[in-house]
């Protein structure tokens, strides 16, 4: 399951997506997220869902790498689908006691399945097509203004990159020492849950040991590098907005007045 989880990878690839500027893309993803939020009917989440779809096919990752994302939260979404069925007004389906099953209780489930799943996905399209140096000047590009109020704009996206880089470098130090244990004898399937937790603090400590080693190190090498934050520091590649960009930002409004519409003429799930 540790191996499932691909938050904070980045995957190299020649695609309309990797190649767009990673302010746009942290942008579009905040919009897609409102969108699925904000959306009312069926309609219009399909049309979020088709907007987010359309970028992971423009990313040109495998469509495997992003069911391998949705891996770790199927049980989050199969729990929450399970307790919004029950929520559903209209006449019963089926009924026990005080729970019952109704139409919209059924849509309601679909509806709040469909939009945790997809937005995991969107989030899947940020870190798998911008690499963590991107992703790092368009943090600080865009909390710019905040230097105005004297907040460490640069050290706080840096920070935000630093612990999104080191997830799967994490989780990869995680199944290596569960190997080594199981190697040695150690038992971490069988039993309650108070055995289980018990049999994972062998894995626990030697994480953490890990953790602050890398962490010291990674301090060491900065410091070794005389890097002071972000004062008077320069940029090799300035990030800078092209024809596509612009082009997807104009779609991007176009379909938030389609997005709109759809919201405002069609009736909302729980009115089904």
């Amino acid at each position: 399951m540790i191996s499932d989880i691909t938050l904070g990878q980045y995957f190299p690839q020649k695609s309309l997506m990797h190649r767009a500027d990673p302010r746009m893309k942290i942008c579009l993803v905040i919009y897609a997220i409102v969108l699925l939020f904000v959306a009312d009917n069926f309609a219009s989440l399909a049309l979020a869902v088709g907007y987010i779809g359309l970028g992971m096919a423009l990313s040109r990752i495998p469509l495997k790498l992003y069911l391998k994302s949705l891996k770790p939260i199927l049980f989050l979404v199969a729990f929450t689908g399970i307790l919004n069925i029950f929520y559903g007004t209209g006449v019963p389906l089926w009924q026990f006691g005080f729970l019952k099953i109704t139409l919209n209780g059924i849509f309601t489930c679909i509806f709040v399945s469909v939009r945790i799943v997809t937005l995991i996905l969107a989030s899947s399209v940020l870190t798998f097509t911008t690499s963590p140096t991107q992703l790092t000047d368009a943090i600080e590009r865009l909390l710019k203004p905040l230097a105005m109020l004297h907040v460490p704009v640069h050290e706080f996206a840096m920070m935000m990159t630093i612990a999104l880089r080191f997830v799967p470098t994490l989780l990869e130090e995680t199944d290596k020492i569960m190997a080594a244990q199981k190697a040695r004898g150690a038992d971490m399937e069988s039993g309650g849950i108070t055995q289980r937790i018990r049999a994972l603090v062998p894995v626990l400590i030697p994480l953490f040991v890990s953790a602050f080693r890398r962490a010291y190190d990674l301090a060491t090498a900065m410091e070794s590098r005389c890097y002071h934050g972000g004062e008077g520091r320069t940029k090799m590649k300035s990030l800078h907005f092209g024809k596509g960009d612009w082009a997807v930002l104009l779609t991007a409004f176009v379909m938030l007045g389609l997005f709109i519409a759809l919201n405002i003429l069609v009736p909302s799930v729980g009115r089904v």
